[in-house]
């Protein structure tokens, strides 16, 4: 059983909470700060997978910044740090709790198709291209969302300008920063892809090896962009030369000529970059429990699933379910908010999304009804109506999960004033396209490889067939949970992919239904149902008498070895902030406060 275990960890880990000191330490480049899964103190809080970047976003609120300019600078840091699953060259997904007003805002920074872009794109001759030769092109290349996001975050809700929280991201990338086992992994496992473009194997791969942990790593190219964004603004960008750079990389990939690699152009151009908005919106919100989860709307499926997932589990008290109970409903709530993300959300610009119908407790009660204690329902299950939700059956045809890139990273972040920040970027799968842009220091995303490259399933309509300017699906989920006077509880967010969704549901189900303090709800044995006929489970639960026991009743299982890497922020009495992040996925990661409570 888990429960005990997680215990366990919480003692260590709050033990641990007292090193968090080094938090307010600047980052050094001659050895890897200290990672703590768990900090609680005063003053603010960061949690992301990386202790430099955490102590990037802790400088900044301890010169007085709030959580949006701490957001920003951390997520900048790690552009820097994590170059593989994020960066300038991405995109990505923001949610922020305002403490003044009590409300909760979100902003929509998904990468875009060109204008030019049809539903054909990856179609060549007439049949989809390969995946693997879609993301290492420039046709995998969306117009990048990051900048914009930064700078409409600093513009609406942040008190310090670009430039200035840039600045300890510029500093790291100047200075440079320890390489450590994951960097070192994630290089190896892209070394073939890195070795076709000569300018992202100069920067990745040090006088042509991979670089070695505890080595010093530099990135002075970066930290010149850095800088060139902090005197011009994102204009530099989307109406400026670097925007120029970006779109002669995508149009004409710098491909090494001895590699053979077929890197096919992408079709990019200024009126794109020109044309791009960060677009604010408001968020989902589900009623669970007494409790509000806000979350992010389409262009992203993630608040639309995880929050018709949880109205699924609303009839069923979680808390006094054995863990198999819990397990069952939990893999099987997924299982059928899969099935209707797959048919109902795409990119509400092109597609009739119905998100309020989809977030309706009424529809939730005609899918739940399909759950039974003693059997599995089958995959690929076909989705509901939400518009007419009634008896308990399903209404349409059935189509498989669409696969989507597994690396992104994720950062939540609170203050001294209450405001709180969930912020989820990406450059799609690790490494991206691989494709470096000279002279700049980062990769180029290959978010539209998360377009479907052709219906899911040809007898009915796919909401997330690629189309000029479309933001292609995503399954980000940074989430903000509120108590009934709307003040913050928790936030939370994961990188994933697709598995995104069923870990921030895991998370969530655990701290507020199975009470496991949230640095242990985070480190958990998760399991991952997408609609599919098997359900991923990480090697403990693999291994657990509990996958027996699911599969007596009919269950079916496969092994995946690590299922995302979660973050989150919880408020405690007086004043308090409570940081955890993963205490072994992906390495570990960083939680940090300003102020450590003894």
């Amino acid at each position: 059983m888990r429960r005990p275990v997680a215990r366990k960890l919480s003692v260590l880990a709050v033990s641990a909470a007292v090193v968090s000191v080094s938090a307010a330490a600047p980052p050094q480049a001659t050895s890897a700060p200290a990672k703590v899964p768990v900090a609680v103190g005063y003053g603010g809080a960061v949690s992301s997978v990386d202790a430099d970047a955490s102590a990037a976003g802790i400088e900044v609120l301890r010169k007085g910044g709030n959580a949006v300019d701490a957001a920003v600078a951390t997520a900048a840091a790690l552009g820097v740090t994590e170059p593989y699953s994020s960066g300038i060259g991405g995109g990505g997904y923001f949610v922020y709790y305002d403490a003044k007003s009590r409300t909760v805002h979100t902003i929509d920074g998904r990468e875009t198709a060109p204008l030019s872009a049809g539903s054909d794109l990856f179609l060549e001759n007439g049949k989809p291209l390969a995946f693997a030769d879609a993301v290492s092109s420039g046709l995998s290349v969306g117009t990048p969302g990051t900048p914009a996001t930064w700078a409409t975050a600093l513009g609406q809700w942040g008190s310090r300008s670009l430039g200035s929280v840039l600045k300890p991201a510029e500093r790291i990338a100047r200075d440079g920063f320890t390489v450590d086992e994951t960097f070192r992994s994630q290089t190896a496992s892209n070394e073939t892809r890195f070795r076709y473009f000569p300018d992202t194997a100069e920067l990745f791969l040090p006088g042509g090896q991979l670089p070695v942990v505890g080595s010093t790593f530099k990135n002075p190219d970066l930290a010149r962009t850095y800088q060139e964004l902090g005197r011009k603004g994102v204009d530099a960008i989307y109406r400026g030369d670097l925007g120029d750079d970006i779109v002669d990389t995508v149009n004409h990939p710098p491909v090494d000529p001895a590699s053979g690699w077929n890197a096919r152009p992408g079709e990019l151009s200024e009126k794109d970059l020109a044309a791009y908005r960060a677009k604010l919106q408001k968020p989902t919100k589900t009623s669970y429990r007494g409790l509000g989860v806000y979350s992010i709307a389409p262009s992203s499926s993630g608040g639309t699933t995880v929050g018709e997932a949880l109205n699924i589990l609303e009839r069923t008290d979680l808390s006094k379910a054995s863990e198999v109970q819990y397990l069952h409903h939990y893999i099987e709530a997924s299982r059928i908010a899969f099935a209707d993300r797959g048919r109902w959300v795409g990119d509400p610009a092109f597609e009739d999304v119905p998100t309020k119908e989809l977030l309706s407790q009424r529809f939730a009660d005609s899918r739940a009804c399909l759950i039974k204690d003693d059997a599995v329902l089958t995959s690929p299950l076909a989705p509901g109506d939400p518009r007419h939700p009634g008896g308990c059956a399903d209404r349409g045809t059935a189509a498989p999960t669409t696969y989507e890139g597994e690396n992104t990273t994720h950062l939540t972040v609170a203050d001294k004033w209450g405001n709180v920040v969930s912020y989820t970027l990406t450059i799609e799968q690790t490494g991206g396209s691989a494709i470096t842009v000279p002279g700049r220091g980062f990769i180029l995303n290959n978010e539209l490889t998360d377009f479907s490259f052709t219906p899911a399933n040809p007898a009915v309509h796919d909401p997330n067939l690629p189309g000029p300017g479309k933001r292609p699906r995503s399954s980000i989920s940074p989430t903000i949970v509120l108590d009934k006077h709307n003040r913050p509880v928790v936030a939370l967010g994961s990188p994933g992919g697709a598995t995104i969704i069923t870990t921030v549901l895991q998370v969530l189900t655990e701290f507020v239904d199975r009470g496991l303090p949230l640095v242990d709800a985070i480190a958990a044995p998760r399991a991952s149902q997408r609609n599919a006929a098997q359900t991923e489970l990480e090697p403990p639960l693999y291994s657990s008498g509990e996958r027996s026991q699911l599969e007596a009743i009919g269950h079916s299982f496969k092994l995946n070895p690590e299922i995302g890497a979660a973050t989150g922020v919880q408020r405690l009495p007086d004043g308090k902030w409570l940081a955890a992040a993963e205490t072994v996925r992906r390495g570990g990661g960083s939680a940090q406060v300003v102020y450590p409570a003894p």
